[in-house]
């Protein structure tokens, strides 16, 4: 497949990227506000982009890499419908989090940084959710559950997955 056919199959193009960096290149710290601005439209920071930001940024690819994979919060590929943190910080694991993960898994059959077969469930570790006191905690797109146990965690996917079909 051609470089053109693989970037038209994707949701984004590299002008809407070099519109996300022209918007933020002038900022002081300009590289994590750019890297921001492209996961939060597209999902994710695609590797087409890693070139367009060297250069508009002035620096390396590998500067830019090194940025994207040094911080946990970057991703380099699309996620499923929904994306859920396990908290893995020293306050979780002290309340189960490390059990909690291992089901996690089981029940998702992907590892972290996987999507599950039918593209609904990406799974990311997180150092921190800043719930502690209610630990383990996982975070389900933007909302944090705290106290999360096996069977908790099973009616929140049970709710994740669940389809409404409508009968007329």
């Amino acid at each position: 497949m051609s470089q053109a056919a693989v970037q038209a199959a994707q949701d984004w193009t590299l002008e809407q990227i070099q519109q996300e960096i022209d918007a933020h290149r002038h900022r002081p710290g300009a590289m994590l506000p750019i890297l921001h601005a492209i996961q939060d439209r597209f999902g994710y920071v695609p590797e087409a982009a890693v070139p367009l930001i060297a250069e508009s940024m002035r620096q390396t690819r590998a500067e830019v890499h090194g940025i994207i994979s040094f911080y946990h919060h970057f991703r380099t590929r699309p996620t499923g419908s929904h994306v859920v943190h396990v908290c893995r910080a020293e306050a979780c694991q002290a309340v189960g989090a490390r059990q909690l993960e291992a089901h996690i898994k089981e029940r998702l059959g992907i590892d972290f940084h996987q999507t599950s077969a039918d593209n609904e469930i990406t799974l990311e570790p997180v150092y921190c959710l800043g719930n502690c006191a209610c630990g383990p905690s996982v975070r389900v797109d933007d909302d944090v559950h705290g106290r999360v146990d096996a069977d908790t965690f099973d009616r929140l996917v049970e709710q994740l997955t669940t389809t409404a079909v409508e009968v007329k």
